[in-house]
């Protein structure tokens, strides 16, 4: 099937730049991360294309699936998954939580970050397989799709899962390994081609794909994964770990909170890959952590905030929920607030059925917030007054939303 996208200035110049920079792939080195194949992010049966194919998954409360191109407005069925509680993403892959699993839905459009360009592709979707666990499940996502992988961590049963990536990414479930650590909450995040584990006695360990311990430290009341181009950032009751490896030895730095700071983050959120992150706890204000820096700033909003992340573009926009249903733009250097729109989550917020499956996903240009009790997802232009630019109909109920192709 032909597809038609509209036809934008900025779009036209992004497929200039990345059809440019592909004859210069060979010679460009990445960073150090996952073992990564030939092929810049291909696989059998994807077409490479000239822009990010930016798509909407929605699920509805019943597990009802589908998918809608932000580029030509085409609506896409998908195979219907079991509720929900939660749902995450990397970008390409939707991880959909309950609590004796999580089905694994691949949205077939991603993106290779190459560090200083990137390569995007499209497939068909297609449903991947399910991973059975006891308790619903933390998930922590890395950098890239076809390598590396995603971790999984069942806090009833205590057992970390790492799925191998490369195997989701030609339609299989592979686990790279399942440790029994103990039960409680706790995370597995990926880091190369091993993970980082919690423990229940308040310490975390670096394992290998082997699931044998390279490294570790002390981490209390471990919560909140993300993976930057600097590193791993793992939250914890007095800071961050950061993350990283030298060659195959893993390098963990502390990266202390200020004397006297507010409730630590327990959720962080950016833009995928960039190196400042947004983290909140107890939605008093916002963390932004500096991975570059090893640096805190804390942000204070105007309401309590639900959900917050970091654009870390030119202009520095941090973009929040807020309790009241408004969404917020702060400009990170001085923490003002640069603009707020009207209370377009309001009636979702009142609903505390539709209220945990709030989400906000940002990109280079908008940021997306699921209205599921207007049955619409709202795509907020975060540099323009934190205008509406469209409010958008999925085919099924967006009670939880992933934006993928990112």
């Amino acid at each position: 099937m032909t597809r038609h996208s509209p036809v934008h200035p900025t779009r036209l110049a992004a497929a200039a730049i990345a059809l440019a920079t592909l004859a210069a792939c060979s010679t460009t080195s990445e960073p150090r991360g996952p073992s990564a194949p030939a092929g810049h992010g291909a696989v059998d049966g994807a077409a490479e294309v000239a822009e990010p194919q930016l798509h909407l998954v929605a699920i509805d409360a019943d597990g009802s699936a589908s998918m809608l191109d932000l580029l030509t407005d085409q609506r896409t069925g998908l195979e219907p998954v079991r509720p929900a509680a939660t749902v995450a993403s990397d970008g390409r892959y939707v991880f959909s939580v309950d609590d004796s699993g999580v089905d694994v839905v691949d949205s077939g459009v991603w993106t290779w970050d190459h560090a200083d360009h990137f390569h995007y592709y499209r497939a068909e979707p297609r449903a991947v397989g399910r991973v059975d666990g006891s308790g619903t499940a933390a998930v922590s996502t890395g950098m890239l799709s076809t390598a590396g992988g995603t971790g999984l961590f069942f806090p009833a049963s205590g057992e970390a899962v790492l799925l191998d990536n490369a195997a989701l990414a030609h339609g299989r479930v592979e686990e790279t390994f399942r440790l029994e650590v103990g039960a409680h909450d706790g995370l597995v995040a990926p880091l190369g081609d091993g993970a980082v584990v919690s423990q229940p006695d308040g310490r975390m360990r670096v394992v290998d794909a082997q699931g044998t311990t390279i490294g570790g430290t002390a981490c209390t009341g471990a919560s909140g994964t993300i993976t930057t181009r600097v590193g791993l950032v793992v939250g914890c009751q007095d800071g961050a770990v950061l993350a990283t490896l030298d060659g195959d030895d893993p390098v963990l730095e502390r990266i202390a909170y200020p004397a006297g700071a507010a409730a630590p983050a327990t959720t962080f959120a950016a833009r995928k890959g960039r190196p400042t992150v947004a983290g909140i706890g107890d939605g008093s204000g916002i963390w932004l952590l500096d991975t570059r820096e090893r640096s805190w700033q804390w942000i204070e909003t105007s309401t309590p905030v639900v959900a917050a992340s970091a654009v870390d573009d030119a202009d520095a926009h941090v973009v929040a929920v807020g309790d009241d249903g408004t969404v917020q733009v702060y400009d990170a250097p001085s923490g003002e607030q640069l603009a707020t729109s009207e209370p377009v989550l309001a009636s979702t917020l009142a609903d505390p059925a539709l209220e945990r499956g709030v989400s906000l996903s940002v990109d280079a240009q908008r940021a997306y917030v699921n209205a599921s009790a207007d049955g619409v997802v709202h795509e907020i232009d975060y540099a323009d007054g934190a205008r509406v630019a469209r409010s958008l109909r999925t085919s099924t109920r967006p009670v939880h939303v992933a934006e993928t192709g990112r």
